[in-house]
């Protein structure tokens, strides 16, 4: 009889619980949340900007134009389709308008979530979700692994723009905090014009994380990279390999230029550092633009590695695409306007860009990464000619500038 009490007690109970739940999960939609189709930022403000004469608001919110964000919603509809039997769907363009806010702002989710009137747990799978996105559909245009004959096009920008020859690109690598012990490394390369050409994301208390075991160093350092073969320096009849620059952090290498260690050194050896810088700048520019666009960039991340991993993704491939198209927009949805980036100055000085001044403050992905676990290995004496040939062309008519003495 006793027994038979007990059993029915626990009966009861699971009764009641299972009727707790049926209680807590009565709407589908908050009640709080049920007037977001009239009164959620995305009907109130985003939408809004849509109308003539809203378009310099519109890129300020969304870090693009009207245009832009409609061919990213075509660009993204085949990879996010969802069984509209809710009753109050989020349709792609405000799943779209979300997580742009989310990047462009650099705001919480809880913040955002709260503005639109979508629950959290909504924001937070939708922001995943369009990120993954974006990824997988940009990145094979706009990110491509770069061939033979596109290095070349890179070699031919970096010399008629940088005044540095056999260059294939610009090297550095960011740390970005996360929700996780360790931070995580961007290192990536790009072109004359700021555009990433390649990107590797590690975790910085792993191998992963070290340049010379990451997928990308390893090809590197295997010449696997597609590099076009060694052509003579302009003017010359001195051939040399085509080359990335990186700063200190990075092991000199026939494919991989670092600038002279030292404070006591020759002329040409400082000329040779200042052009190298020169081109070097470039990378440092293009994660200053994506920072300074890409607000969520300048604080630590409220994610776990691969939702971390998923938003620098998109951080990068938003960035290219913007830039690759940023001659179709008008002077008030410019990615990139004039002054944006650093420019050069009278006798060699450099005028810092308008992305300097957005960044200041920022605590995350500021300094470039001392990376000095990616390689202990001495330079080779071929490594060591290939800068050398360099720093006397950087000496010769052919290919000194006016301004570097």
């Amino acid at each position: 009889m006793e027994l038979l009490d007990i059993e029915q007690q626990m009966l009861l109970i699971e009764m009641l619980q299972r009727r707790r739940k049926r209680i807590r999960r009565r709407w589908s939609v908050r009640p709080l949340n049920e007037s977001r189709q009239e009164t959620g930022e995305f009907a109130t403000l985003a939408q809004p900007l849509r109308e003539p004469g809203g378009s310099e608001k519109h890129f300020r919110y969304f870090g693009m134009s009207v245009a832009r964000f409609d061919d990213l919603v075509s660009r993204l509809r085949p990879f996010i389709r969802h069984q509209m039997t809710h009753n109050m769907p989020v349709e792609l363009e405000q799943r779209l308008a979300v997580s742009l806010r989310l990047l462009t702002s650099g705001l919480s989710q809880k913040t955002v979530a709260a503005s639109y009137q979508l629950a959290s747990s909504t924001v937070s799978a939708v922001f995943t979700e369009v990120c993954k996105a974006l990824w997988k559909a940009l990145q094979p245009q706009f990110l491509p692994s770069p061939s033979t004959s596109m290095w070349t096009d890179i070699a031919t920008d970096y010399w008629k723009i940088w005044d540095f020859p056999n260059c294939v690109g610009s090297l550095e690598g960011r740390k970005v905090t996360i929700r996780a012990p360790h931070p995580l490394i961007l290192t990536a390369t790009c072109d004359a014009r700021y555009r990433f050409t390649a990107v590797h994301v590690g975790a910085s208390g792993s191998n992963d994380g070290a340049f010379d075991e990451s997928g990308f160093g390893s090809m590197l350092l295997e010449h696997k990279r597609n590099l076009p073969p060694p052509a003579d320096l302009p003017g010359t009849t001195v051939k040399t390999p085509h080359v990335l620059v990186g700063d200190a952090a990075f092991p000199l290498l026939s494919n991989l230029m670092r600038p002279f260690p030292g404070a006591d050194l020759t002329r040409d050896k400082q000329v040779y550092n200042y052009r190298h810088s020169r081109a070097k700048r470039v990378i440092e520019n293009a994660f200053g633009i994506m920072a300074a666009r890409w607000r969520i960039l300048g604080r630590p991340f409220e994610f776990q590695s691969n939702k971390s991993i998923d938003v620098l993704r998109a951080c990068v491939v938003l960035h290219n695409y913007l830039t690759y198209t940023d001659e179709a927009n008008s002077p008030e949805s410019c990615y990139i306007p004039q002054g944006f980036a650093d420019t050069d100055g009278c006798a060699g000085s450099i005028q810092p860009g308008d992305w300097r001044r957005v960044v200041e403050g920022h605590s995350n992905f500021v300094d470039p990464v001392d990376n000095s676990r990616m390689t202990g290995d001495q330079p080779t004496k071929a490594a060591m000619a290939v800068r050398s040939d360099l720093t006397a062309f950087f000496q010769s008519p052919h290919g000194t500038v006016p301004w570097q003495n």
